[in-house]
């Protein structure tokens, strides 16, 4: 057997046997509702699928899903173990079809089939102008869709198979895991804090919202309001810090103690004058300039990766008193 399915009535030679136990995929799965499982692929590789093997032929390979039946039913595991191949109807001589390559499973404690088996099989559409996908049986997952052109056939040249697939398959989990987002699937989720990834985005479901929502984590913030160390000639009043993700804010109020400072008109300090150092883990990533004022006058300071801040020029033929408090607040990258 090549399709095997798990939880149908024990033993061969249709029911389940310890090698479909071991293969199946099973355990508690993502859940639809309280007593259903979305049906849905088993990801890793490239799970059942589907390519044009000739005119009219079309071929599922190997991999693994849930197919979800009525609720009373349940989930069936399924296992496909080795390529299926279908023969595609010809084509309606008017209007083109679409027909589904689908996982379909018969319990005959559910349904009037009088059979216990899991099947590959390929449902027929109806021909039309614009046709749509065939309805689907209960206990059955579509997994592919291919458009048939009107007139096709084995003697017309078949299939057009690079562009008449079209991948209906949608993936699912264990319960808890993060579902992977087909193309074109828009099934909502089933409760709060359900997780899929989109195209490398990890979306969440918000229930009230009824909607998936891209996951933004919650921003550690961090404060201090000591740590900061002052050159000699200063005094310290107020020092605070935030950092949230990378980024950090600092507002600093010192006092300058030091003998009157005059600046020439080029407005330099020379030397730089020290003004303290902040403390690791909250030095930028690379050099920051800032302004500084102590209301009367105003310049540039120069904080560094050793976190180093130092005065470096001052209003043209200004003068720093002594005893004046030098302000300044600042937000930079951190490494």
């Amino acid at each position: 057997m090549t399709v095997r399915v798990a939880w149908l009535l024990s033993g061969p030679p249709n029911g389940q046997t310890r090698t479909d136990t071991r293969l199946a995929p099973l355990g508690t799965m993502a859940p639809e509702g309280e007593l259903t499982s979305r049906a849905g692929v088993i990801a890793g590789g490239a799970p059942l699928a589907a390519t044009g093997t000739g005119p009219m032929q079309v071929q599922l390979g190997t991999g693994r899903a849930v197919v979800q039946g009525t609720t009373a039913q349940g989930a069936y595991p399924v296992v496909v173990t080795a390529p299926e191949t279908l023969t595609v109807p010809d084509g309606d001589a008017q209007y083109p079809r679409l027909d589904s390559l689908v996982l379909r499973v018969y319990d005959g404690l559910f349904d009037a089939s009088g059979q216990t088996a899991a099947a590959v099989e390929l449902l027929t559409g109806a021909p039309a102008p614009s046709p749509v996908e065939p309805p689907l049986p209960a206990a059955t997952l579509r997994l592919w869709t291919v458009t048939v052109p009107a007139g096709a056939s084995a003697g017309t040249g078949g299939i057009p198979w690079s562009s008449a697939l079209a991948d209906r398959r949608r993936y699912t989990t264990a319960h808890g895991g993060i579902i992977p987002r087909a193309a074109g699937d828009s099934t909502p989720g089933a409760y709060d804090g359900q997780y899929r990834d989109r195209g490398g985005v990890l979306e969440r479901w918000n229930a009230t919202a009824g909607q998936w929502q891209t996951y933004r984590p919650p921003l550690a913030v961090e404060s201090a309001t000591t740590g900061f160390t002052v050159a000699a000639g200063y005094t310290l009043n107020a020092y605070a810090a935030r950092r949230t993700g990378g980024v950090a804010s600092v507002v600093l109020d010192v006092q300058r103690k030091g003998p009157q400072l005059d600046v020439g008109p080029t407005g330099n300090v020379n030397p730089d004058e020290p003004i303290g150092t902040v403390p690791a883990g909250w030095r930028p990533f690379a050099d920051v300039e800032l302004s500084v004022s102590d209301g009367f006058g105003s310049g540039a300071a120069r904080l560094t990766t050793a976190g180093t801040l130092t005065l470096r020029t001052w209003s043209s033929n200004g003068a720093l008193l002594n005893d004046r408090r030098l302000r300044t607040s600042t937000t930079y990258l951190l490494p």
